[in-house]
């Protein structure tokens, strides 16, 4: 930090019946006061360097001078006034810009005197302030308490064309951040810089810049995106680095405490604050995917939702996070390069061109699948979140099950287990709402663990439970070579399900992380002797039949319920281990 000293002669202004004055053997003939605070001084310092001074004296009516709009108060009047008595006054990065303004009220130019209080702040402001990092940082921040008078002096400008500026010149140099500015040094008063030997980081300047006001902020941040030095990857950094500055944890039940600076605040003005910082952060992020982060994101998302923010802003982030949503939990993976073997190097150019051509259009796809699979993983981790939520609606957690394809999906394990937590935080859905939910569910990418689970929940449709316990007599009896040993109505439903039973269905993942209460438990099955006959007289009683996508014969009779009812009265030992006490309870419902 850099400070300039100006003045030989000892302070001795002191306060005498709340009166602010100065030790002096000649009669006090000026009486100004300033933000309610009286002054006893002397017409011949101050006039002689004040233009301001001398016309209000000449114009007054009055035995006291007032001075209500005076900027930078009663601080920055008398830095001034010491100035005229030759008194002894430290300037720097803090009172600087109040200096400038005060000086700039009375008129302390070199018209009035030379070598005047404006003259001398202007030097110091140029060769120092605007040299240094740190200064140049505070100096900006301090504006912020006079907006016109900076605007009008051109202060304002120049701080942020200099913060720029050095962003982008010294980008690959030290730390400059405000935890190091103290102990690691800052740029000298001409302009050699005292850190070159120190610890480098690409983003030094994000921290201090954090510290601005919005609208600064916003400008510093303009002219640095369009100095176009800046990798958009440290753009990103440092928006993240000031949201997390000035953007409190989301929640919805927080939401009157955000960021209260005063008793007075109401949660509107909170709001409304947030609400605009929010815009600015969204209109500064890079175009360029992968700038930020998909979890900073969806926090952004999050915080617009609850702040109410603009159409526009909420879309924007929308499709942002629609673009790199594989990366909400695993980063995102490359495809691995293939190895071209020596018969590759005696080809032609051309050849070899066409070739990598097609490796990358490979990769591409490659890439664009695993993406795929990665966002499903992840919506239907994310169903399973708001499936806890009892004021979820079915028609719009079916709506988010439906959105993945078919091919994105390639088992629907996770999706049995939101299900599953579904049906638990809703026990009042109708049979009705219970299939129409499970008619997303495809019973044949179930893995053995989901199926045995399937087959003991009591929530589930019992249609849905019958597809699970056919899949798993046809995977069992394939499992054990008997193809041609399965009868013939297993047979014909497989045929309706497009299954081939002479191809083993192999066993899917279950890798996903769940909480413990829904974890799945296959503990305690036992097959009752009545099981199968008990199934068949449910399923003839049931009056949705129709509800189910079936294939028909020609008497009218659905192929499926004709497949069950002509099962074999005494089921093999995987089907009867599959059926549980447990349902006894959900078929009386």
């Amino acid at each position: 930090m850099k400070f300039m000293k100006l003045g030989s002669r000892p302070d001795t202004f002191y306060t005498a019946e709340s009166i602010r004055t100065v030790s002096s053997e000649v009669l006090r003939d000026l009486a100004i006061e300033v933000k309610g605070t009286k002054y006893l001084l002397h017409k011949f310092p101050l006039l002689s360097k004040c233009f301001k001074l001398q016309r209000l004296c000449y114009e007054a009516t009055q035995e006291v001078i007032r001075l209500p709009d005076f900027p930078g108060g009663i601080g920055a009047f008398e830095l001034c006034a010491k100035f005229c008595y030759g008194f002894t006054i430290t300037l720097g990065s803090y009172n600087i810009v109040a200096a400038q303004c005060a000086a700039e009220y009375l008129q302390m130019t070199e018209d009035a005197e030379k070598g005047n209080l404006m003259y001398k702040l202007e030097v110091f402001f140029n060769s120092c302030i605007l040299q240094g990092w740190r200064d140049c940082v505070v100096t900006l921040q301090s504006t912020k308490a006079f907006p016109l008078w900076c605007e009008d002096l051109g202060i304002t400008s120049r701080c942020i064309e200099s913060v720029a500026s050095k962003v982008l010149t010294h980008r690959s140099k030290a730390s400059l951040s405000r935890s190091h500015s103290r102990r690691v040094g800052d740029m000298s008063c001409n302009g050699t810089d005292s850190w070159r030997h120190k610890p480098m980081t690409k983003s030094w300047w994000a921290e201090d810049m954090a510290e601005l006001g919005i609208d600064l902020y916003w400008r510093t941040m303009i002219a640095i995106k369009s100095g176009g030095k800046v990798p958009s990857s440290l753009i990103g950094e440092a928006l993240q680095m000031y949201a997390s500055r000035w953007l409190p944890s989301v929640s919805r039940k927080v939401k009157a405490n955000w960021g209260r600076t005063s008793d007075s605040d109401s949660d509107d003005d909170v709001s409304s604050k947030h609400g605009l910082l929010l815009e600015t952060i969204v209109s500064l992020l890079p175009s360029e995917k992968g700038a930020v982060s998909c979890s900073f994101l969806l926090k952004l998302l999050k915080a617009a939702n609850v702040l109410d923010a603009s159409s526009n802003s909420k879309m924007e982030l929308a499709r942002r996070v629609a673009l790199q949503l594989e990366e909400a939990r695993s980063p995102p993976t490359s495809p691995l390069r293939s190895k071209v073997g020596l018969e590759r190097r005696r080809r032609s150019r051309s050849a070899e061109n066409i070739d990598f051509e097609f490796l990358e259009s490979r990769r591409s796809s490659s890439a664009s699948h695993c993406s795929k699979l990665k966002v499903a993983k992840i919506m239907d981790g994310y169903l399973q979140e708001i499936a806890r939520d009892s004021n979820i609606p079915l028609s719009k957690f079916i709506a988010i099950a439906e959105r993945i394809p078919d091919f994105s999906r390639p088992d629907h394990d996770d999706l049995y287990r939101a299900i599953d937590i579904y049906l638990k935080a809703h026990p009042d859905l109708s049979k009705t709402e219970r299939k129409k939910l499970c008619r997303v569910l495809d019973c044949k990418k179930l893995s053995i663990e989901a199926r045995v689970h399937a087959a003991q929940n009591v929530k589930l449709p019992l249609r849905v439970v019958i597809q699970v316990l056919f899949f798993e007599q046809a995977r069992a009896a394939t499992a054990r070579g008997k193809v041609a040993d399965l009868p013939s109505n297993i047979k014909e439903l497989l045929a309706v399900h497009n299954i081939d039973p002479s191809r083993p269905p192999g066993t899917l993942s279950t890798s996903t992380s769940v909480r413990a209460d829904d974890q799945w438990s296959v503990s305690g099955l036992k097959s009752p002797k009545s099981r199968t006959s008990r199934l068949r007289m449910k399923l003839a009683k049931d009056d949705d039949l129709d509800e189910l996508d079936m294939v028909t014969d020609g008497m009218g009779r659905h192929s499926k319920f004709k497949a069950f009812c002509a099962l074999p009265t005494g089921p093999n030992k995987m089907f009867s281990k599959l059926l549980s006490n447990n349902r006894s309870g959900g078929e009386k419902n």
